[in-house]
């Protein structure tokens, strides 16, 4: 048995066993070594963010049960993709493919931002009040079909290995667990870091409630995307202790629910009235 079919007879088990363990590390590191004190229970968000990646599983494994890893071997197969009309050795194919699929990833993050339809979706991630392990899977479950059907038309297309595909998932959905984290990690060590990869300080930025700062630091595993195109901040003008993090008009504890935070696609910014009288009955 090779490496390919083992991947795709064990992804879901590999993907939860690596998702389980960073996630484990990073939320004992934030309770140990926290970078900025929560100003929300880890009850109360806790449940509702697991919730949430709760409900995307359940959603992604029947609406789409071939999952991108298994979907990367029909296209194989079938010799489809750019990828598959010339031979490359099996490393070059892989940082090949890596690459582009990280690139995509920002690209799409970018458009879930600057296109109204597609704010109102991802705003979800956004609106929570603080920013820890579990932002990190904090996605309305459009945004997550959505982004599901990006990436199958993305495998279409460039036609990449099964094993970059799986390299590829995990460190999404690893990276994304990472780069959430309310963790401290020294300034110098930092600083090197982020040369290569998405820092929690370089992406907490992207969670500020300032305009210009959640316009910027897109990208989720790769850091070099925001620095070559222009899109990277280093730090948030309020400093990372000072920062707020969230939406203007999502401040509530009952944004936070999950029937909340499912409906906020359909909630309009103009509902600052009641918002507003949220906050003066908390």
């Amino acid at each position: 048995m090779d490496i390919t079919e083992i991947i795709i007879r064990n992804e879901p088990l590999l993907r939860l066993g690596c998702f389980l363990w960073v996630f484990v590390a990073i939320a004992a590191w934030e309770i140990l070594l926290p970078r900025r004190p929560l100003t929300v229970s880890r009850w109360i968000r806790w449940s509702n963010n697991i919730a949430v990646a709760a409900l995307n599983a359940v959603l992604a494994r029947v609406f789409l049960p071939a999952a991108v890893v298994g979907y990367a071997e029909v296209v194989s197969l079938q010799d489809w993709g750019l990828l598959n009309q010339v031979f490359w050795p099996n490393w070059m194919e892989i940082i090949i493919a890596v690459l582009i699929l990280d690139f995509a990833i920002y690209l799409q993050h970018i458009f879930f931002h600057i296109v109204p339809a597609l704010w109102r979706v991802h705003r979800m991630h956004h609106t929570d009040l603080n920013f820890d392990v579990t932002t990190g899977f904090r996605f309305h479950p459009i945004e997550m079909m959505l982004s599901l059907g990006i990436k199958f038309g993305l495998v279409t297309i460039l036609g990449p290995a099964v094993i970059a595909v799986f390299i590829f998932e995990v460190l999404l959905s690893t990276s994304s667990i990472f780069n959430h984290g309310n963790i401290k990690i020294a300034r110098p060590v930092d600083y090197v870091l982020r040369w290569f990869f998405v820092t929690p300080d370089m992406h907490r930025v992207h969670h500020s409630i300032m305009v210009d700062e959640i316009n910027s630091n897109y990208g989720f595993n790769l850091a070099w995307w925001d620095r070559l195109l222009g899109t990277y901040r280093t730090h948030p003008s309020a400093g990372h202790e000072g920062m707020i993090i969230g939406v203007e008009r999502f401040r509530t504890l009952r944004d936070l629910r999950l029937d909340r935070m499912l409906m906020q696609p359909w909630r309009r910014l103009a509902e600052s009235s009641e918002i507003d009288q949220e906050k003066i009955n908390r």
